[in-house]
């Protein structure tokens, strides 16, 4: 028996879609378990991209029930949409998806709100992708949300709503000199999406505990990454969530105890989306071939991401935080563009040495990353090779350098978009 955490170990885009989606096929369950349509995890195979923003990366591979888990929160609308792109590429989700009743909804009002205060931020705008995530979070921890069960009995939660809507009413016309918004218009605009997702709504919990208790194998997918978690990430340029491993318990309702494995998922430099510190950000020519030969595009938003050098101090406390047993490494390919790779192997803050990843913003950006160079392989290829034997040596070392940095085995190392591009390693 095994549950795996999946989580990403920077700012997320890592490339947990394409690893949970390779390692689903041994899976019997894949639970996505905080997080909402904010994130997009790119699957590549059968010659077929695909995104999916809400449902789990194992849908895919095998035939592993996938879970929306009670940590989650998910727009009816976009979620109906993503279950009809996948039944569109053949797929049947009957018996294979399911909700959990304790999810929360987020709603119209909801992405009105984030794109109403992302714009009144200004200069100070976190970064959002203005889908309603925030305020969703907000509206759970101020226990005015709705759940996905109480959209089985709609009466009942449009009451709930109603509430709601009054005082995010007053608060865009008196605040923020906005439009208010009609509750009857939003309701009509729900009403097709939540009769699609109706029959995937179930408790979840019970399930899934008496999976554990079977001996089945589990994996539990995070969105974003480590460095963008609510209470641990560079805050408050963060996401409204844990991503963390901690996360995985909450989002899911299973024990901290059932947790076998915590795989981090790194990329073999950075990159970032949106606002915040990045102390390896890379403005230069590195920075843009990064870019280019990674394809650093946001699966969501299309926004181009920042990209640098590997982060060995942020890295480490990623690893520390979750407490990751194993690592997959992605996107060695793209670093076979260079003569020499840096990496960050400690930071100066005002002169002193650091090397412990620092929780305050203001020390942040003050860092001056200290690198160490080492070889390139230019000129020879990582991809289309089947064993991490088979990888220039130059790559090889670059890979075990890292591994010995942070004391954790890399069992799987991906050189490329593609399921078959993935070399599972034994350490």
């Amino acid at each position: 028996m095994s549950v795996r955490v999946v989580v990403g170990a920077q700012w997320g885009d890592e490339g947990k879609g394409k690893i949970v989606d390779t390692l689903a096929k041994e899976a019997r369950y894949v639970i996505r378990y905080q997080g909402g349509a904010n994130a997009g995890h790119t699957l590549k195979f059968d010659n077929t991209e695909v995104v999916l923003h809400l449902i789990p990366s194992g849908i895919f591979n095998g035939d592993a029930v996938c879970v929306i888990g009670n940590g989650v929160v998910a727009d009816p609308i976009k979620l109906a949409e993503e279950i009809e792109s996948v039944r569109a590429k053949g797929i049947s989700l009957e018996g294979r998806f399911k909700i959990s009743d304790s999810a929360h909804v987020i709603l119209p009002y909801h992405r009105v709100l984030d794109q109403v205060k992302e714009k009144h931020r200004g200069a100070g705008a976190i970064g959002t992708t203005g889908r309603g995530i925030g305020p969703a979070y907000v509206s759970k921890l101020a226990r005015v949300g709705i759940r996905m069960g109480d959209l089985l009995d709609l009466d009942q939660a449009v009451e709930r709503m109603r509430a709601v809507v009054g005082e995010i009413n007053h608060s865009l016309v008196t605040v923020y000199d906005e439009e208010p918004l009609s509750l009857e218009t939003m309701i009509a605009e729900l009403k097709p999406a939540i009769e699609a997702i109706r029959p995937f709504i179930c408790p979840t919990v019970h399930e899934l505990h008496d999976a554990v208790e079977r001996g089945e194998s589990i994996l539990l997918e995070g969105a974003q990454g480590s460095l963008l978690d609510i209470d641990h990430g560079t805050y408050p340029y963060v996401t409204s969530s844990t991503p963390t491993s901690g996360g995985a318990c909450t989002g899911s309702g299973l024990s901290p105890r059932s947790i076998t494995h915590v795989m981090g998922i790194t990329k073999a430099y950075c990159t970032r989306v949106g606002n915040g510190p990045f102390p390896t950000e890379l403005d230069d020519e590195a920075g843009e071939l990064l870019r280019k030969e990674g394809r650093e595009f946001g699966a969501t938003t299309g926004r181009p991401r920042r990209c640098g050098w590997l982060d060995l101090v942020a890295l480490r406390y990623a690893v520390r935080l979750n407490g990751m047993n194993e690592i997959a490494l992605t996107k060695l390919d793209v670093l076979d563009h260079f003569e020499e790779i840096k990496v960050c192997v400690g930071y100066e803050i005002d002169g002193q040495r650091v090397d412990e990843f620092p929780t305050k913003l203001s020390d942040l950006d003050r860092v001056v990353p200290l690198y160490e160079t080492l070889p390139g392989w230019k000129g020879e290829t990582t991809r289309n090779i089947d064993t991490f034997e088979g990888l220039p040596a130059a790559a090889r070392a670059y890979v075990e350098w890292i591994e010995g940095k942070l004391g954790v085995p890399f069992t799987i190392v991906s050189t490329g978009p593609g399921r078959e591009e993935t070399l599972q390693r034994t350490t």
